[in-house]
């Protein structure tokens, strides 16, 4: 099985993919070591072509394959696809475009919540894949004829998957819906998140001013050390650290090393120096300067319950549509919806999801209808 390690090859087997309407995508990475994933492999194909792209070979350059990314004619078809389109903006500087992502789409053709690349070929093909290389060191040269098989089958039978979700899509009058949806996963801000903005993705329960200021301090600087150093957030300090600084606030190496989740040492490092210099600096914000604490408040009495509901119907319109629940409403959509009604700005209140969803969900909250059990069946009535 041929793999492309030549400038040359790399040009002819753009050049060739390039001339159709589509091309399947995948990557093979490793990432376990480093913040940045490691790209060692490149799989593609279009009808009639196929190209395995190592990317560790000496001297390639893989300007014409991000040409290709960025080539408008062409859509760009992955599956499950936030991390292939990572390492493209991280290595190339661009966000493919225009995407096909198939998980998606599998949602909205009713194939279930974020199901696998394997699962959708064999419903839709019939094929059962060879998932037995699915956790290999792709770093390692040279590479067999079995795990190239299997990197290519994770593009070619793409095709098929493709082709067959882009005609239900149509017949259906649901093409809007997975474009929607791949403006968003498409979107510059998806991969280019601004240390700053580290703090929230933890979920910490703070409940001070100055706790939060430190989370935020803390948590941009591990941010920006990782990525100079292009290690995994967890090997600059755990979450668990992030939270216990915020709660015990030292101030200098001594109280640092009475922390439970302070290696023992840790505390005389140059890394540890600098993460004190980021804490003192957030203690020493002004009062009046301090960031305000998001508000989560008590839910109004009965939201539980009215969740509850809304999820009953949630259901039934998924059932009804064909579609994943997931692709409607997510379980924070629900629960602000309960707590807010119509005013909750969620996803499941914009754009189709509003149309097919969200409509009726609002008009349950206002007691418009209601649901009753009708011949071992969920229906919905006016009230």
């Amino acid at each position: 099985m041929h793999v492309i390690t030549t400038q040359n090859d790399l040009e002819a087997a753009i050049e060739a993919l390039g001339k159709s309407a589509f091309v399947t995508v995948d990557t093979e990475f490793i990432r376990e070591t480093t913040f940045w994933p490691e790209l060692c492999l490149i799989q593609m194909a279009a009808p009639g072509v196929t190209a395995l792209i190592d990317p560790l070979a000496p001297n390639i350059d893989l300007a014409p394959f991000f040409a290709l990314m960025a080539d408008e004619s062409v859509v760009k078809v992955f599956h499950a696809a936030r991390q292939d389109i990572e390492i493209v903006f991280h290595l190339g500087g661009l966000i493919p475009h225009p995407v096909f992502d198939t998980q998606v789409a599998a949602m909205v053709c009713g194939f279930g919540d974020s199901v696998s690349y394997d699962q959708l070929v064999q419903k839709i093909t019939g094929v059962q894949l060879d998932k037995s290389s699915r956790f290999t060191d792709w770093r390692h040269r040279p590479l067999t004829e079995r795990q190239l098989a299997y990197a290519l089958a994770d593009v070619t039978h793409l095709i098929d998957v493709y082709k067959y979700l882009k005609t239900q899509l149509e017949r259906d009058n649901r093409a809007h819906w997975v474009n929607e949806e791949m403006e968003i996963l498409t979107s510059r801000e998806t991969y280019d998140p601004h240390p700053d903005d580290a703090w929230k993705r933890l979920k910490m329960r703070l409940r001070k001013p100055i706790e939060l200021a430190v989370v935020q301090a803390v948590a941009a600087w591990r941010e920006r050390e990782a990525r100079e150093r292009d290690v995994p957030r967890g090997r600059v300090l755990k979450d668990d650290a992030i939270y216990e600084i915020a709660q015990q606030q030292p101030r200098d190496a001594v109280a640092l090393a009475r922390l439970r989740t302070v290696p023992k040492g840790w505390e005389r490092s140059s890394t540890a120096t600098a993460l004190l210099e980021v804490v003192n600096g957030a203690l020493g914000i002004p009062k009046d300067a301090l960031p305000r604490l998001p508000k989560v408040g008590p839910a109004p009495e009965g939201t539980s319950a009215a969740a509850e509901l809304l999820k009953v119907l949630l259901r039934q319109i998924a059932d009804k549509e064909g579609v994943a629940a997931k692709v409607l409403a997510s379980g924070d959509d629900i629960d602000r919806l309960a707590a807010e009604g119509e005013k909750a700005d969620i996803p499941a209140m914009r754009g189709w999801r509003r149309e097919v969803f969200g409509n009726i969900a609002a008009r349950l909250v206002r007691g418009e209808i209601a649901l009753k059990f009708e011949r071992k069946r969920i229906a919905i009535f006016d009230t």
